[in-house]
């Protein structure tokens, strides 16, 4: 039997109902349950584990980025396959089922692997400084054939400002072309719609309806296209996102500590994390916490064990075990309480922040920037800011889109804890095979794959 598993971020089981009618009626005629989430419950963890049916101990995927203590530089949103130890789903079903495929479509960490078929969003960055929206395939070749057959990838609509359900109706568009060529025996998709709602306005929000609506067509439609074909569908979701209104702002107070390494670039403020005593890497509702200096841990620990909007200190070695993720992970993790979550903010003065700050700059910032999904209010022809640069951009002029605000209280949306309520639990459709966490989700997908 084929297999298609769409994965629905931010899918919970309090979404489901009459603004969901294609996917509440699957859920209905094929199965629902819920389960706990990866610890952390961001996307890498949380796709690895699936993936890997391991916990990052093995797979050694502690979040969305972290720090690199031979490097000294935090590294978010890396893209290789090879950074996710250990044997994968395609990689178990290749060995059991003869002529197997696999198509990985945005699905993270999805560069080099082993694969057949992926699809990855990958700007090109030509030595002039540009950067370029591109995807990356593999083959190579099926870059130039999907572009010639669908477009251009709409890369503004997958993250930014503009953000929306453009970027899941294109890669929707990508995984019918992918099993109209290659008919795979299984299909990852990838449709991250609700997580830009959910984050910037939050779950109880009045157009959430209208977003869930969005997404409900876009799946509804992908699952009758695979049954069709006589494809079973399976539906998961990564995690369910928490109201908040709190930004915890931890490189803050360490500064105020004096722990901060802090260097002047051009009249910017940046953090020169090699040279930090301590520093905290933010990733949505969690925070890595690195201490260089071993001599401040136990007041690092106590200050985190002290300061408003943290629910909970874990050491990684207590949580994991040596190994890879303690290795990856910070000193101590910072979990923050279910109505925060944690920004990687370290400047105090907004005119200072580094130049990276009101931009979209994901590989830069030392941590998560949820802010990135909003333009600034206080930008009073943000419109016309956005059209000098875009000008200045045609001229082979280079220049800063600072449209991204600094205020954190926009954000109304977050997630990374592992302990939530049953309604901000992620979600499994279409399968008996019962579930409580992430790792049991790649079982249940393996014992649906081997169906036959």
């Amino acid at each position: 039997m084929r297999l298609a598993v769409l994965n629905i971020v931010g899918l919970s089981e309090s979404l489901l109902g009459p603004h969901l009618p294609g996917l509440t009626a699957f859920a209905s005629k094929h199965g629902r349950q819920s389960y706990a989430p990866a610890f952390p419950a961001v996307t890498c963890t949380a796709q690895s584990s699936i993936l890997t049916g391991a916990p990052p101990s093995t797979h050694g995927i502690v979040g969305n980025g972290w720090y690199e203590r031979e490097s000294a530089e935090v590294r978010f949103w890396r893209q290789s396959n090879h950074l996710v130890r250990g044997d994968k789903l395609w990689d178990t079903l290749r060995r059991e089922i003869p002529g197997f495929t696999c198509a990985k479509l945005f699905w993270w960490y999805n560069m080099h692997s082993s694969a057949d078929f992926t699809i990855t969003p990958r700007p090109l960055y030509p030595a002039d400084g540009r950067k370029v929206f591109d995807i990356h395939t593999q083959p190579m070749g099926m870059r130039d054939e999907l572009k010639r057959d669908l477009g251009e990838f709409p890369f503004p609509a997958f993250w930014g400002p503009a953000a929306g359900i453009a970027s899941s109706e294109w890669i929707a568009a990508s995984a019918k072309w992918v099993e109209e060529k290659h008919a795979p025996t299984l299909s990852l998709v990838y449709l991250p719609h609700l997580d830009y709602p959910l984050q910037k306005h939050g779950p109880l929000a009045p157009n959430i309806p209208a977003e869930l609506g969005k997404i409900d067509r876009v799946a509804s439609d992908l699952i009758a296209f695979y049954e069709s074909r006589g494809t079973c569908v399976l539906v998961l979701s990564e995690y369910g996102i928490s109201p908040v209104s709190r930004p915890v702002h931890l490189n803050r107070l360490f500064r105020e500590k004096g722990w901060l390494s802090l260097k002047n670039e051009l009249g910017r403020e940046t953090l020169d994390c090699g040279g930090c005593r301590a520093f905290a890497v933010a990733d949505h509702q969690i925070a890595h916490v690195y201490v260089n200096d071993p001599s401040i841990s136990c007041e690092v620990r106590a200050l985190l064990e002290n300061t408003p909007g943290i629910d909970e200190v874990r050491v990684p070695q207590e949580t994991w075990g040596p190994g890879v993720a303690s290795e990856r992970a910070g000193d101590f993790i910072a979990i923050a309480e279910p109505n925060a979550w944690f920004t990687y903010y370290f400047w105090n003065d907004d005119g200072l922040a580094s130049d990276y700050a009101r931009t979209i700059d994901i590989h830069r910032k030392p941590g998560y920037d949820p802010c990135e999904l909003f333009i600034d209010p206080a930008l009073r022809l943000p419109k016309l800011a956005i059209a000098k640069f875009l000008l200045k951009k045609k001229l082979g002029l280079r220049g800063l889109l600072e449209v991204i605000p600094l205020d954190a209280t926009l954000v109304k949306g977050s997630h990374g804890r592992d302990q939530v309520g049953e309604n901000e639990r992620p979600v499994l459709l279409g399968t008996p095979f019962p579930v409580s966490g992430a790792e049991d989700v790649h079982q249940a997908i393996l014992a649906a794959a081997r169906q036959q």
